[in-house]
């Protein structure tokens, strides 16, 4: 006997735009096992972490700080996700866009008019796209894995901003800490309101999920995206170049994942650090999927998992249990979606064989 999976004629279009809330409700059921094993009350476990982030403003600017980077990261991946490219990389792009970015206020600190904030924007995007043209390139030209390749150069991304705020970038004033020199007052992100943090990154990340949406649902450029995507050989039949899709998908994904880094350096850290980033080019994978590869499903869907981080910061603190139950939290989420996704398209099938073992 085995469990084979046995495509739908008709999937179901009620329960594919269901998907992601089913997901959701499962994963609130699995959580509330999980903290039952614990030994812990699962409700007030689940108000920890979805109730108290978000009951005074300051919190609330935390979650825009946090959804941020998601967001934007997770709509460039769209684009590549829906042109079947798979890009698991944007954590070094991300990483990269936070360096380029950097350079002119660590390099050229009396560099303070009007247009450094933006030169920095665009360097960032431009050292996040550098970075996701590699993988791209790679794949063009020797038909590389794009998975293997992007996630592989995520670790040297690290690698190099470990070794120059530990190295050439290490603050002369820092006491010996591995950090760079502080960003003047004119080379950071202004906050949108005075009542909290929150910094004009949560504005970029709204811009670009309008921006991209519109791209994939009104242009000639998201249909040709979309056309390579679901059927390559129509795609070619239609006149589309599948490299150029690749390269162009690959571009877009490490713009938003470079413009997120420097936003997330420039905003809410305000220098380079040998760790700047907790994972969002990880999770921001859960939130593409859970916002079904759509710009505006995923706005919702980052809020969602910015949540899960100041809840999982919050049961920490009033619970006392690990950080990494947020992460399992975060991991049932994506282990759900991925499988509610699956049974729409595909229903399990037993087959038995007398001859299974032989053919096995």
């Amino acid at each position: 006997m085995r469990i084979e999976l046995e495509r739908r004629a008709q999937p179901s279009a009620l329960f594919a735009m269901l998907s992601p809330f089913i997901a959701l409700g499962i994963t609130l059921v699995a959580g509330v096992i999980m903290f039952k094993v614990m030994g812990l009350p699962p409700i007030d476990a689940l108000y920890a972490f979805f109730i108290e982030p978000l009951i005074e403003v300051w919190s609330l600017h935390e979650l825009a700080i946090k959804a941020a980077p998601l967001i934007l990261i997770a709509t460039g991946l769209a684009v590549c996700f829906r042109s079947s490219n798979w890009n698991i990389g944007a954590e070094g792009q991300f990483v990269m866009g936070a360096v380029a970015g950097s350079i002119l206020p660590i390099l050229f600190p009396e560099q303070t008019g009007a247009w450094v904030l933006p030169a920095m924007m665009i360097m960032g995007m431009a050292g996040g796209a550098a970075w996701g043209a590699i993988p791209a390139w790679l794949k063009n030209q020797f038909g590389a894995n794009e998975i293997l390749t992007s996630l592989m150069l995520v670790y040297v991304a690290q690698l190099i901003l470990d070794w120059l705020v530990r190295g050439i970038w290490r603050d002369p004033d820092g006491y010996n800490f591995p950090e760079s020199r502080g960003f003047s007052p004119e080379q950071i992100l202004p906050e949108v309101l005075e009542s909290g943090r929150a910094h004009y990154g949560a504005v970029f990340a709204i811009i670009g999920a309008l921006v991209v949406w519109f791209m994939l649902a009104r242009t000639m450029k998201g249909f040709e995206i979309k056309v390579i995507g679901d059927s390559p050989r129509a795609g070619q039949f239609a006149g589309f170049s599948a490299k150029r899709t690749t390269m162009f998908a690959f571009l877009i994904a490490g713009a938003f994942a470079g413009l997120a880094g420097i936003s997330e350096v420039s905003g809410a850290i305000q220098q380079l650090r040998p760790v700047i980033s907790p994972g969002y080019g990880f999770i921001a994978i859960i939130v593409a999927f859970l916002g079904r590869l759509n710009p505006l499903g995923i706005f919702a869907a980052g809020l969602i998992l910015a949540l899960s981080y100041l809840g999982s910061e919050a049961a920490q603190i009033s619970l006392g249990i690990s950080d990494k139950v947020g992460r399992v939290f975060q991991g049932l989420l994506l282990f759900f979606v991925l499988a509610c996704d699956t049974l729409i398209h595909y229903r399990l099938k037993l087959v038995f064989s007398s001859n299974s073992a032989r053919e096995t």
